[in-house]
Formats: structure tokens, C-alpha cells, sequence
């Protein structure tokens, strides 16, 4: 506003002192408007550079996830081999001592808490016939570039290992899933969820505050055509 202006509008406003207090509320109106929108923008910003950090491991192994069937991407994920080790001769009593003593014996300790399952002895069904299957135990360890599964029958010298060991590639796509990971990660992960939620809501307060004739123009529209097909559902 040049000077000239500036001093027409104090003229105008001390000559007419039932319209100052409107200038002055418009004025208000006018600064708490533009601090809103300034801070949705930062918001909106850093949320964004936030998502960006883990948004390209994400997309990137969402990818390879969503089209590994159909496309047939030739990237090798994981490792698998299948052992069986021998129990010492104390045995077991519970299959947590069971997993404890496969932490020890494989130097593996998982990032995620173990997976420990039991079984009760059953009559199965094998070859039309009917057989005895003891207790199975069953033992699940767990990290990013790394799963052990163990399988156990009550009695036996031996324990069944199906091992995992994940390329590179493998290791963030099993972090996509969440797969042998600790409770720290999935609240980061969690983050990220709420990032994207919040994105959206200040993306679409963004819009409405710029272009509010936009805005009215828009509800209006849906809103007639909100009535217009309950008008017809009702009659």
C-alpha cells in the first residue's frame, strides 16, 4: 500500500470512528489467517521430509511385494536350508527350555520375542491308517536377516532346523513386513502411518484456506448432489 493510501485509510478511520474497529477486526481476521496457513505449511513440509526418509523403503520393497508373481522380478530374497541337529542326552522338559537351548547352541539371539508353540499327542491319520503322532513342539526365531523354525516330536534324538537367511533385498522386504523385528521399529513404522494421515489433512486444510471460493463452490456441488440422490432413493 503506497503512502497516499496509507494516510487516506487513517483519514477515513479517524474520521469515521464506527468503521475503525471493523478495519481493525479484518486486520485481526487477516494476520491469524496468515500465521495458520504458515504454520500448516511447516507442517505440512517436515511431516513430508519425514515420510521421504523411510517412503523410498517402502515403495521401493512394495513393489517387489506387489508384483513378485505376476511380474517374476529374478531377485533372490532369502536362503533356505533344512537340518536336523541332535539333542543332548538330558532332553527337554518344556519347550522354552527347548528354545533357549537352541539360542545357545545356534548363537542366535532374535530381535523379536520367540515364538514357542505346543502340541498335544494326537491320532493321525496316515496312509489309511491310524497313527500315534506324539507331542510336537514348535519353536519360531526371529530377525530382519535371519528365521529359524524348529520342529520337535516328544522322544526323539533329533530336532528339525528350516533355516532362513536373507539376501540384502530380502532383509527390507522382511522389514516391510515387520517380520523379527522389536517393538521399536513397529512404533517407527507407526510413525510413518501417521505421517501419511497427516499429510492428508493438512494437504486438503491447505487447499481449502487458498481457494476458499473453490472450496464453497465444491461442498455446495455435493451437497446438492447428496439431496438430489436421496431425493430420488426416497421417493
Amino acid at each position: 500500500m503506497s503512502a497516499d493510501a496509507l494516510t487516506r485509510t487513517r483519514d477515513t478511520a479517524a474520521a469515521d470512528p464506527i468503521t475503525a474497529p471493523a478495519i481493525d477486526v479484518r486486520k485481526r481476521s487477516r494476520s491469524r489467517k496468515a500465521i495458520f496457513l504458515t504454520w500448516l505449511r511447516k507442517t505440512h513440509l517436515y511431516v513430508g521430509l519425514w515420510g521421504a526418509v523411510f517412503g523410498l523403503l517402502f515403495g521401493a520393497t512394495g513393489i517387489l511385494l506387489n508384483h513378485r508373481a505376476i511380474l517374476k522380478i529374478p531377485v533372490e530374497k532369502t536362503v533356505q536350508k533344512t537340518a536336523q541337529l541332535p539333542l543332548p542326552e538330558r532332553g527337554f522338559g518344556t519347550p522354552d527350555e527347548l528354545s533357549a537351548w537352541l539360542q545357545q547352541e545356534l548363537s542366535f539371539v532374535p530381535t523379536a520375542p520367540a515364538v514357542v508353540k505346543s502340541q498335544a499327542a494326537k491320532t493321525v491319520v496316515w496312509a489309511d491308517r491310524e497313527v500315534s503322532q506324539p507331542e510336537r513342539w514348535t519353536v519360531t526365531l526371529n530377525r530382519p536377516d535371519r528365521g529359524v523354525t524348529a520342529e520337535y516330536f516328544v522322544g526323539n534324538r533329533f530336532v528339525k532346523l528350516d533355516q532362513v537367511d536373507a539376501t540384502p533385498i530380502g532383509t527390507l522386504t522382511r522389514l516391510h513386513m515387520s517380520v523379527g523385528v522389536s517393538a521399536f521399529w513397529v512404533l517407527l513404522t507407526d510413525t510413518i502411518a501417521g505421517g501419511l494421515i497427516l499429510l492428508s489433512l493438512t494437504g486438503v486444510l491447505l487447499w481449502t484456506q487458498l481457494h476458499t471460493v473453490r472450496t464453497i463452490a465444491v461442498l455446495t456441488s455435493l451437497g446438492a448432489l447428496t439431496a438430489g440422490v436421496w431425493f430420488m432413493w426416497s421417493v
